[in-house]
């Protein structure tokens, strides 16, 4: 059941593919890369992940969690270009669930501390 205390994120996996004609020049491998499930980042099997590629992915997966207005870029835009631009990689967003957090109401009996 949500109600007013509950937040709802949506989980995430982003997949990697290389655009058709062109080629990874970064350390890239197609396919599954990482989920986000809630607040965290999950790597099924040991794998490696560009800090370059992961740093241009951050500010927009937390965005991409959030339900959208209509009208928001955001839920048609799924697919991001590697930030190097000679990179053929592309990196798909995609939702598959949510998890749900429960936002408890503060402590006023003690006051601050």
């Amino acid at each position: 059941m949500v109600d007013e205390n509950d937040v709802r994120l949506f989980d995430l996996s982003v997949e990697v593919w290389c655009r058709q004609g062109a080629a990874f020049v970064c350390s890239h491998k197609e396919g599954p890369a990482f989920r986000v499930v809630g607040e965290n980042l999950v790597f099924d099997a040991p794998a490696a992940f560009s800090l370059y590629a992961m740093a241009s992915l951050l500010p927009l997966l937390p965005a991409k969690q959030r339900t959208e207005v209509a009208g928001d870029w955001m839920a048609a835009e799924t697919d991001i270009a590697c930030p190097d631009a000679s990179c053929g990689a592309v990196f798909r967003i995609k939702r598959t669930g949510q998890t749900a957090f429960r936002r408890e109401a503060p402590n006023t009996e003690t006051g601050p501390r």
